[in-house]
């Protein structure tokens, strides 16, 4: 196989990847739970797949960083993978957001709906904050200061490393 089928077989991929993390996103239950208990054990499971994809973009990023080859077949995989991670990372924020806002309706304000969460997750990551949902418990601002912070350390510096790669990759 050549290397252009395959680094157009490996981007497939990983579009299809983000595609199912997508439609993950969209049908995974997440209706509030009373019990207390369970509601921890959602928490920790939520932070430990922040922690998850974090270390995945942070290990990503620091091998993008070492790479100084030409664009071929491992950088292409590379960044793949980077771009898989960061839609990973924006879908479970949105996920995380959802789920405060479904357990906690005064958490957030105007975030009713798996669409605004991903809306909301978004404006954070870009810093547009329109202001039309917003955090307003507690709790919330807790989790939106840690998604501000995974946003600005973590995923702007991979997306902008994957801009870069696909800007430099013709010119190669």
């Amino acid at each position: 196989m050549t290397q252009g089928r395959r680094a157009r077989r490996e981007r497939r991929n990983a579009l299809l990847t983000c595609l199912l993390l997508v439609v993950v996103y969209f049908v995974v239950p997440v209706e509030a739970d009373p019990n207390g208990l369970r509601l921890a054990l959602r928490s920790a499971g939520t932070l430990v797949l922040v922690v998850v994809v974090a270390w995945l973009v942070t290990s990503q990023v620091r091998r993008q960083l070492r790479v100084d080859t030409p664009f071929g077949e491992p950088e292409v995989r590379a960044l793949n993978r980077l771009a898989v991670t960061l839609v990973a990372g924006l879908l479970v924020f949105a996920l995380a957001d959802y789920v405060l806002a479904r357990s906690s309706p005064d958490e957030f304000v105007n975030l009713r709906t798996r669409i605004d969460a991903l809306y909301f997750a978004l404006a954070t990551l870009t810093t547009i904050g329109y202001g039309d949902v917003h955090a307003q418990g507690q709790v919330a601002r807790l989790v939106v200061c840690a998604q501000m912070v995974f946003s600005i350390g973590v995923i702007a510096t991979g997306a902008s490393i994957v801009v870069r790669q696909l800007m430099q990759a013709p010119r190669r």
